[in-house]
């Protein structure tokens, strides 16, 4: 079974690697534009979005779900890539993070390092799940990301098998449910 942690990993060098591979072919055709000097902070990101805050989403909304334990869930990565938000846990259940991150939802699809499981739209966002394309088992790890202005949100979920309460339970059918309570929340100027 994937690890969160790698997948986040991956996450993170795979979007480095884009945003690398995108610098050479830029609105300027890919031809190189010459400054007098370049540096390192060119090729990085916009910051994650910040129109919606995940770790606000009303109280209510994660006691539907038995989701608890808010904890702050930053992080960075390469070239820029960011990720902003919180990360929840169901007792004996699924834990997620949920966070706005600088990743659109055509940076994971032009990924090779993913595999898109479902193209779907959740309250008017187009939104996608997806797989660390070299994962066999499917049923108990799940990213969803729902379009934002300048990335987009996602939903990470773990959910392993000796979890009583939804380790049997399809991890990405549990995402989408959540992404249904929560996207709505997000602003319609985000």
């Amino acid at each position: 079974m994937t690890s969160v942690g790698s997948m986040l990993r991956g996450v993170a060098a795979a979007a480095g690697a884009i945003v690398l591979l995108s610098a050479c072919g830029s609105n300027t055709g890919g031809v190189s534009q010459s400054s007098g000097s370049t540096s390192a902070s060119s090729t990085r990101l916009p910051p994650a979005p910040t129109a919606f805050n995940p770790c606000s989403i009303p109280e209510s909304v994660m006691d539907s779900e038995q989701l608890h334990s808010r904890n702050i869930a930053d992080s960075d990565g390469n070239g820029g890539t960011q990720w902003r938000g919180c990360r929840w846990v169901e007792s004996d259940g699924y834990a997620v993070s949920i966070r706005a991150t600088n990743i659109t939802l055509q940076m994971v699809r032009d990924n090779t390092g993913f595999k898109v499981a479902e193209e779907l739209t959740i309250a008017g966002r187009p939104a996608l799940t997806y797989h660390d394309s070299e994962a066999t088992d499917l049923q108990h790890d799940c990213l969803l990301n729902a379009e934002m202005k300048g990335g987009s949100l996602e939903f990470l979920l773990n959910n392993p098998a000796s979890n009583r309460k939804t380790g049997n339970m399809n991890t990405c059918e549990l995402a989408k449910n959540l992404a249904n309570k929560v996207i709505p929340l997000i602003p319609a100027s985000a």
